[in-house]
């Protein structure tokens, strides 16, 4: 397949262009500047001028593939509602543009939807007021778009997807750490995050992408759940600092906005996702690639 990606220069969406590539699909993907033409080139990936919020570019991406993985997002938290609508947007212009033609679009959403401190599967529900309800509707949209004659499915990635690279909620936890000089837990940590390594995650994008059936919820998850304690060793350990208790008031003065995502308890399954499309992942788990993967490089 001929296939759009967008975030294709992303730290999951190139991994995601490298194993289609490797799959023998050829990639489109979305290049919103010079520099990200210039990254897609030299991964041998054919460059789409456009961005997020210019829908006609987005349209045509969709139209000229044979599918679609939606991996872009405008990671501006300070205005995350904006950030929020402008990809609800972008799913529909790209859902509507391959409507009735049974190609396959699959989006993205986390697990962080799902409600707070039981095992989310694949099967449940977002619940309003979880730490990533916000996306809900862009999850909504790509599975009713099965309806339409779309072959849609959507992803939920755990909180942390990890591996070489990494700039998200882990690396955001050491530089926090660095910057106090401890790391920390609200509470004594017992709550859980999903993890998933990035080839793992990669992989499971390109099996939605070439056998998922119309309207499937898939998780992206290796690990159901790892303690919050763990994760703060683990930083203590790497930068020989103190692991400190805090409570939620002060949770929210250390960690800043993202402390809403520290807090959550949120084991997750993905044997639904294993059993239906054959996905085992094999990265190592997070713990291990924080000791030896560089996270602490200063």
């Amino acid at each position: 397949m001929r296939v759009f990606v967008t975030g294709a220069t992303g730290f999951i969406g190139s991994a995601i262009a490298r194993e289609l590539q490797a799959a023998g699909h050829r990639v489109l993907g979305l290049a919103r500047n010079d520099a990200a033409v210039a990254a897609l080139e030299a991964m041998g990936v054919e460059a789409h001028r456009g961005e997020l919020a210019d829908i006609d570019s987005l349209v045509a991406g969709a139209t000229a593939c044979d599918g679609v993985i939606h991996m872009a997002f405008i990671h501006d938290f300070s205005a995350y509602a904006a950030s929020v609508e402008a990809d609800l947007r972008a799913v529909d212009a790209m859902l509507r543009a391959l409507e009735g033609t049974g190609k396959p679009f699959v989006g993205t959403c986390g697990t962080a939807l799902l409600a707070n401190g039981r095992l989310g599967t694949e099967a449940d529900a977002p619940v309003p007021g979880a730490a990533g309800h916000m996306r809900a509707a862009s999850e909504a949209k790509v599975l009713a778009a099965a309806a339409t004659g779309v072959r849609s499915s959507v992803v939920r990635l755990a909180p942390t997807v990890h591996g070489t690279g990494d700039h998200g909620f882990v690396p955001a936890l050491i530089d926090i750490a660095r910057r106090t000089g401890f790391a920390a837990t609200i509470g004594d940590g017992a709550n859980r995050w999903p993890a998933v390594h990035r080839s793992d995650a990669a992989r499971l994008y390109r099996l939605a992408l070439e056998r998922a059936k119309p309207g499937s919820r898939l998780h992206g998850v290796a690990e159901e759940g790892v303690p919050m304690r763990e994760i703060a060793e683990t930083i203590g350990r790497g930068l020989k600092l103190p692991v400190r208790s805090l409570t939620p008031d002060e949770a929210l003065a250390h960690f800043g906005w993202i402390a809403r995502f520290v807090a959550i308890d949120n084991p997750s399954s993905s044997e639904l996702t294993r059993s239906t499309l054959g996905w085992q992942p094999s990265g190592p788990g997070l713990l291990e690639d924080m000791r030896d993967n560089g996270y602490f490089s200063a």
